[in-house]
């Protein structure tokens, strides 16, 4: 029990539990199975980018250009498929292109030793700014019809093909992040980065290849956003580097580092998905919808800190109470 009361999770969960109650109570439509998978399509792109993030945050780093990648992305994948290019030859761009710019990012962090937030506010702008001159105010919808629609397709006509693309990828990340010796570094890095090069740890090696998997699922998610919408524009996601923020800390990540996991932001995406789609089902103001998600993120960090305090004294209650025990037998 005071284990549970300490994981950051434990919170995330409680929250959802509580939204979709009243979510369900408040709005019938709620209630119906098939329309929340529909409706989750939607935020399948975050979730892959916040996959990612989960691993830059806890190496004590952030990522600011996830969406604006993903746009530039997509406005390469519009520009050549204008041109005529093979569909498989832009899938393979597409990923690619994600790696190199995750890759970039990852060069000047850890070869010019400058801070994650100062390189990735510039390249926010950088790759959003590329992205319009590809594409300028036009945009691009020349895409075969077996690469279009991708959310429309079901696993037994209830599960949309995003959803199950997110979990896969999610059981992936988690046996990496939790399971492995990169994970175990990736950890050390965010908790203690000197000490980690002392302990032998390859940290710009770790480091880089975080950003390359942030870079990898802007490609990805460009891809899945491009098939969704039918159709390629520079502003696509715009401001939704925020939310994949969000998520991850809402998910019980540190955003000094050196903690949080996949649960916690899965979780957290899940929360995320019931909030927005049951105001817009109660036809709330975005602005209302903002404050929400602001004030659902403030509440985590405030319960997750309370909680975590409440069971370290809880446990040195018991240990306490141990210590007595042993004393008087």
């Amino acid at each position: 029990m005071i284990g549970l009361l300490r994981k950051p999770e434990t919170i995330t969960l409680a929250i959802l539990l509580i939204a979709f109650g009243i979510s369900a109570a408040a709005t019938p439509q709620f209630r119906d199975a098939e329309y929340l998978f529909d409706r989750s399509s939607e935020y399948m792109e975050i979730g892959l980018l916040a996959l990612a993030m989960t691993f830059v945050i806890i190496s004590g780093n952030i990522d600011l250009s996830v969406a604006s990648g993903l746009a530039l992305v997509a406005c390469v994948m519009g520009r050549l498929a204008m041109r005529g290019c093979p569909m498989g030859w832009i899938l393979l761009t597409a990923v690619a292109l994600g790696l190199i710019l995750g890759l970039f990012n990852g060069l000047l962090i850890t070869k010019l030793k400058l801070p994650s937030l100062t390189v990735t506010l510039g390249t926010l702008a950088l790759y959003r700014g590329i992205a319009q001159i590809l594409l300028g105010d036009e945009s691009s919808s020349d895409f075969p019809e077996w690469f279009l629609g991708l959310d429309y397709r079901k696993v037994r006509e209830l599960v949309p093909y995003p959803l199950i693309v997110f979990l896969c990828f999610a059981i992936i990340m988690a046996v990496i992040l939790h399971m492995t010796v990169f994970g175990r570094c990736v950890y050390a890095i965010g908790t203690n980065e000197r000490a980690s090069r002392f302990s032998g740890i390859r940290v710009e090696r770790t480091k880089l290849i975080v950003f390359m998997l942030s870079g990898l699922m802007m490609g990805l998610g460009a891809i899945m956003m491009v098939s969704r919408l039918g159709v390629a524009r520079h502003d696509l996601a715009t401001g939704n580097e925020l939310v994949v923020i969000t998520a991850v800390v809402l998910g019980g990540a540190d955003i000094f580092g050196g903690r949080g996991s996949i649960l916690g932001t899965v979780l957290a995406l899940l929360l995320l998905c019931v909030v927005q789609i049951g105001m817009g089902l109660r036809e709330f103001r975005p602005e209302t919808k903002l404050l929400v998600q602001g004030a659902l993120l403030v509440a985590a960090v405030l319960l997750t800190n309370l909680t975590g305090r409440l069971g370290t004294r809880l446990t040195k209650k018991t240990a306490k109470g141990e210590t007595l025990d042993a004393t008087t037998t």
